[in-house]
């Protein structure tokens, strides 16, 4: 079996990420189809706007196969974003969430944030667990109506 590489986001990666989201969100949270536009719109920005000194996003990739991705992207001088993480259901369960993670806090760190944030729903338990293991604090959780339907959101927070 071919080794799991964790490379660069592409430009040729945009439409791939996009319809992974929106069949996969739609077809396990029931989201609507707001939420693709959402993450459309955030790949947009990021194509469009980032600073690649203290931004980038990344693939998992086995073979020719994607199977994630995950950014890091600035919110301010001091603090990171985590956007965009997510994984196929087949590459889930052998330690490439972990592996993504620690290559997304790395840069953080070695770009000089000293703390990152992510927004995530309490329905993604699996995310939820992974980031509390690796030293991230939930710091909010509200109830929301978004992409169609009654979900719980979190804000996560790591000091870096």
């Amino acid at each position: 079996m071919e080794r799991i590489e964790i490379r660069r986001f592409t430009p040729e990666d945009r439409d791939w990420l996009i319809a992974q989201h929106r069949i996969h969100y739609a077809r396990d949270e029931g989201f609507d189809e707001s939420f693709g536009v959402l993450v459309a719109q955030i790949i947009d920005d990021f194509l469009d706007q980032h600073d690649p000194t203290c931004e980038t996003g990344w693939i998992a990739q086995r073979g020719e196969e994607r199977l994630g991705s995950i950014f890091c992207v600035k919110l301010n001088a001091a603090q990171a974003k985590l956007r965009l993480f997510f994984l196929m259901p087949k590459a889930r369960g052998q330690g490439l969430a972990k592996r993504m993670l620690e290559t997304c806090t790395g840069f953080a760190k070695d770009r000089g944030y000293r703390s990152m944030h992510l927004w995530t729903h309490e329905s993604h338990r699996a995310a939820g667990a992974l980031y509390a293991r690796n030293g991230w604090t939930m710091t909010d959780s509200r109830s929301v109506v978004s992409f169609g339907r009654d979900n719980v959101e979190q804000t996560w927070e790591i000091l870096l």
